[in-house]
């Protein structure tokens, strides 16, 4: 890796960004400097509604009307502030390009993923379709698309989550841009292909001679892959460093504080105290879950021969990579998809067979958490409405006025304040939507609940307050609770017993100490040595290890 001190790719002086809204100006951005240099990674790290996004999306053009921007942000030696229209579109995609957050948001279901990447070449040079789809056949091979000459036809909803990412950064890298903005690029990924993807932004730094923004809550991914970086609290950068040096010795509280919550894997013993002899409340015994195939193709196994139990106030976490069938085994448990295979008893109900009817009574039983608050919320109801839905549903309210002292009772149990229930969805930052869905998940004492991904899209120090509010209420409620992540470090401080997931297969099973502290199969191996840790120097170390 080479750093070019001589110029700057991104310069940015004073930067004061402004949102008029109903209730007045906000400011969002307070008079920043900022400067990434080519072949450089700069990390960008903060909470949610720090200002690292906004700053971010700057140097494309990409605010809202609403925004007003002073100062200067010079891409390149192009000063982008004054630009509009023509001007602007002509620097996006061969100055400088974007990878989003949600890759399938970004690219268009309706269209090939060869077409879209061909599509910005042909928008920037007079490249004829059969070069064009050369290139994209060249870049998807390059970002480790598995025979791109097929994948180029395919459709977005044909790849992985991990592979549509890539899909993503083949666009960002199609016109060589001088600087591509990585707006939390791994969030949604399991840490083996989080671990690929950050070897991919590498390549385009090192090959490329590309400047990288990355954006990102992860400090593990900081730690990986930033050269610098820069932390942004409430408007303001508070502190600037590299990225060896901030990690050990921090200077500012605040940056003090976003480290001090990064989960770590500890391999702490959390043994379970409950009875051991009682009643799983969930026992599943060669479970199998097949999805029949469609238009001539054979049917897909997606869980097959497993085995595991779930005690009364037991915390069992299910680990594995997308795909593995973590996710199927949670929507089995909740009766939203099909046992075709062996035994599943839930409530000591038999899942296989079931007929809805009969299960419907044991739905009160069940809480679930869903990975994203935001879309599991109806937007047009309050949230003292949502709270209230399962008292409604299952009789034990007539409207979300009668629940409402239920409701006010379940915020406080969650720390939240009683006056949010007059909040709608949106007014709530995704920290407290979160809050609010283990609310409603609580509202009828449920003997289980099923959390999918709760924290994943949460920035570390509001997951570490979720994850201490989920300890504290598990304890205090005694639930049993299905914890589905893929991050190895929540499962460590969170889960009694833990069961690694590969190819809808038991890699391993055990309490959680001995499968993480001690693992005996190379795949729940591999997963640890792929989880990226909060320390450049022994993340490196890491990485060559696993090289």
């Amino acid at each position: 890796m080479s750093i070019d001190t001589g110029k700057l790719a991104v310069d940015i002086r004073d930067l004061r960004i402004t949102f008029a809204t109903d209730g007045g100006d906000v400011a969002a951005v307070k008079g920043i400097d900022l400067d990434v240099r080519p072949g450089e990674v700069l990390a960008v790290v903060g909470e949610s509604g720090s200002g690292k996004t906004v700053t971010a999306r700057t140097i494309l053009g990409l605010l809202p009307e609403t925004a007003r921007i002073e100062g200067a942000v010079v891409l390149n030696g192009t000063d982008i502030v004054p630009l509009t229209g023509p001007r602007l579109r002509e620097l996006r995609g061969s100055e400088a390009a974007m990878i989003f957050q949600e890759p399938m948001t970004a690219l268009n279901p309706v269209f090939t993923v060869g077409w879209q990447i061909a599509e910005g070449l042909r928008a920037h040079s007079s490249i004829s379709k059969r070069d064009a789809r050369t290139k994209a056949i060249e870049i998807l091979r390059k970002v480790g698309i598995p025979e791109p000459e097929k994948r180029v036809d395919d459709y977005p909803h044909q790849f992985s989550g991990g592979q549509k990412q890539r899909i993503v950064i083949a666009q960002a890298l199609a016109l060589e841009p001088a600087v591509i903005i990585a707006d939390e690029p791994t969030t949604a990924l399991d840490v083996t292909v989080q671990a690929e993807i950050l070897d991919l932004l590498r390549l385009a730094r090192d090959e490329f001679g590309t400047a990288i923004l990355l954006i990102t809550h992860n400090m593990g991914v900081v730690a990986d892959l930033a050269d610098r970086v820069a932390v942004m609290y409430l408007g303001d950068i508070v502190e600037t460093a590299p990225a060896t040096q901030l990690f050990a010795a921090p200077q500012h509280e605040y940056t003090k504080r976003l480290l001090g919550a990064v989960p770590r894997l500890e391999i702490a013993d959390r043994p379970f105290t409950g009875d051991a002899s009682a009643e799983p409340v969930v026992a599943a015994t060669g479970l199998e879950i097949e999805y029949p195939g469609r238009l001539g193709k054979k049917a897909f196994k997606a869980v097959q021969a497993v085995d595991f139990e779930i005690r009364p106030g037991e915390v069992l976490g299910l680990v594995g990579e997308s795909g593995s069938g973590k996710t199927t085994i949670g929507r089995a448990i909740a009766g939203l998809a099909p046992v075709t295979g062996g035994s599943l008893r839930v409530l000591g109900h038999e899942m296989r067979g079931m007929r809805e009817r009969e299960f419907r009574a044991k739905r009160r039983d069940l809480g679930f958490v869903f990975q994203d608050p935001a879309s599991s919320f109806n937007p047009l109801l309050t949230i003292a409405q949502c709270v209230a839905e399962p008292l409604i549903v299952h009789g034990l309210a007539r409207n979300a006025a009668e629940a409402r002292d239920r409701v006010d009772e379940l915020l406080e149990a969650v720390q939240l304040p009683k006056a949010f229930g007059d909040r709608f969805p949106h007014e709530l930052s995704g920290g407290q939507r979160q809050r609010a869905s283990l609310a409603r998940a609580l509202a009828l004492d449920p003997k289980l609940l099923i959390a999918d991904e709760p924290t994943s899209a949460l920035d570390v120090s509001v997951q570490a307050k979720v994850l201490d509010l989920f300890t504290e209420l598990q304890e205090r409620f005694g639930f049993a609770a299905l914890f589905i992540t893929h991050d190895l470090a929540v499962v460590d401080l969170l889960a009694h017993r833990v069961v690694v997931l590969h190819q809808g297969r038991i890699a391993a099973s055990g309490a959680t100490a001995e499968v993480l502290g001690n693992p005996q199969d190379d795949y729940t191996r591999r997963l640890i040595a792929s989880l990226p840790v909060p320390d450049p120097v022994e993340q490196a170390a890491r990485r060559a290890a696993r090289a």
